[in-house]
């Protein structure tokens, strides 16, 4: 295998301690076809001003945030602006101590570009947006040396701005892109600064920001809606539209107060039904939640009547089918076989890391899935989450140290699968990943 050695430090790294890699997907992506191919046919409804609004549900370990992450890359790769977040306890999607300003925020300093997908990407795209403009009026053979060129180029300028005051807020990001570029052409960085602070929701008072000639500052009631006028001017500054991952949505599922819990679920709705009925253009939106958080009727997203109508599976859908056009993409467990190629790839990877040849056999693999598969509790919880990281300590130990055979340390493995099946009262979560502890 060839591949960039950042790209399997980070592949390698980050599987190791759990997490889901984020670049190199392609080299070790396997079995999500048709949940890809739905979510880039989203992609070019965004593109063509439409929106898509999906819940990407499974089990911890499942996949789901390696299927958000395979989204983002794609998007980038189609020259989609990126935002994403996890929810916590301090970001949710509204509540009474700003938890909703702190997703935006987060959002935002998390908003990447092809040419930026580390993040941090908002003042790269606006200055992005200047230096097009000033190829544009170029092509016309206006020289940047003559005075023409400035004011040719201010006019662009404020064709994008005054387009964005047809919105709503619209004309708070009108004038606030306005300060932006003459504090570009001017020189003067605190005037950009203080527009960009604005666009990340950093001002906490609207007097703060009286500066900038605004009446509204982005606030926990209206971060949703300049999410909205992002997506749209993403296109005007040559974008394609603008795509959201949000994750970890169980953290909605564990709030305590019922009134608190239900405001967010309403804030859910008032988005998905935006965005699906049109009313959010060039504007995608991930959510990444488990089994529990959605279908639980006490507390979880079905407990909101108006979600649950929403959400839940047609009753068209026998046993066996899927539908990839509903809002929900359920992720079931990699089969067998899948996992196989899974561990192939890895090993591959990990070969082409370290520079060895093949470190171990088909056969070898095949007899390492058959004592995960095999173990108490497999059928349910053999995730791909699970399998890699013993995987790879596996690996990394058989690398490390050259005395030691596959089969002494599968023996091992064995004598520790064993003892859980004399103790299954004592099974918890540590226990299912085979050789974390060599």
């Amino acid at each position: 295998m060839k591949i960039p050695r950042r790209c399997s430090t980070v592949i390698l790294s980050s599987l190791s301690a759990g997490v889901v890699p984020p670049i190199g997907l392609e080299y070790i992506a396997v079995g999500r076809k048709r949940e890809v191919e739905a979510i880039l046919r989203d992609l070019e409804n965004i593109e063509n001003g439409g929106g898509a609004f999906r819940f990407v549900v499974g089990q911890y370990g499942s996949g789901k945030s390696f299927l958000l992450q395979l989204a983002r890359n794609n998007a980038l790769e189609r020259n989609f602006i990126v935002a994403d977040a996890d929810l916590s306890p301090e970001r949710r999607l509204t509540g009474t101590k700003g938890q909703g300003l702190n997703t935006y925020r987060e959002l935002i300093s998390h908003l990447s570009t092809k040419n930026r997908p580390e993040g941090n990407a908002l003042e790269l795209l606006l200055q992005k947006w200047i230096m097009d403009l000033k190829r544009e009026v170029e092509k016309e053979g206006i020289a940047e040396s003559v005075p023409e060129f400035l004011n040719a180029l201010e006019r662009r300028i404020k064709d994008t701005a005054f387009e964005m005051q047809t919105y709503l807020y619209g004309h708070d990001l009108a004038k606030v892109l306005l300060k932006y570029w003459q504090g570009y052409r001017d020189g003067n960085d605190e005037l950009q600064q203080s527009a960009l602070k604005w666009i990340r929701g950093e001002y906490e008072k609207k007097a703060e920001a009286r500066g900038l000639g605004v009446s509204q500052i982005i606030s926990d009631e209206t971060w949703y809606e300049f999410i909205k006028l992002i997506a749209r001017l993403s296109v005007k500054l040559g974008y394609k539209g603008m795509l959201v991952l949000i994750d970890e949505e169980v953290n909605l599922y564990k709030i305590t107060n019922s009134v608190s819990r239900n405001n967010n679920y309403e804030k859910i709705l008032s988005m998905f039904n935006d965005i699906m009925q049109g009313k959010a253009a060039y504007l995608g939106m991930l959510v990444g939640g488990t089994p529990q958080a959605v279908e639980d009727e006490r507390r979880g997203l079905f407990s909101y009547e108006a979600l649950k109508t929403r959400l839940q599976k047609s009753k068209m859908l026998r046993e066996g089918l899927v539908d990839y056009t509903a809002p929900i993409i359920h992720l079931n467990t990699l089969t067998h076989e899948e996992i196989f190629v899974l561990l192939e790839r890895i090993r591959d990877v990990f070969c082409a890391h370290n520079k060895i040849p093949e470190c171990l056999t088909e056969d070898q693999l095949l007899t390492f899935m058959e004592m995960c598969v095999n173990r108490i509790g497999a059928d349910k919880l053999l995730t791909p989450r699970e399998v890699t990281r013993g995987y790879l300590a596996l690996l990394n130990v058989l690398y490390q140290n050259p005395d030691e055979t596959f089969e002494s340390l599968l023996q091992a493995g064995k004598v520790q699968v064993q003892a859980e099946k004399n103790n299954p009262d004592e099974l918890d979560d540590g226990k299912y990943a085979a050789f974390d502890d060599l």
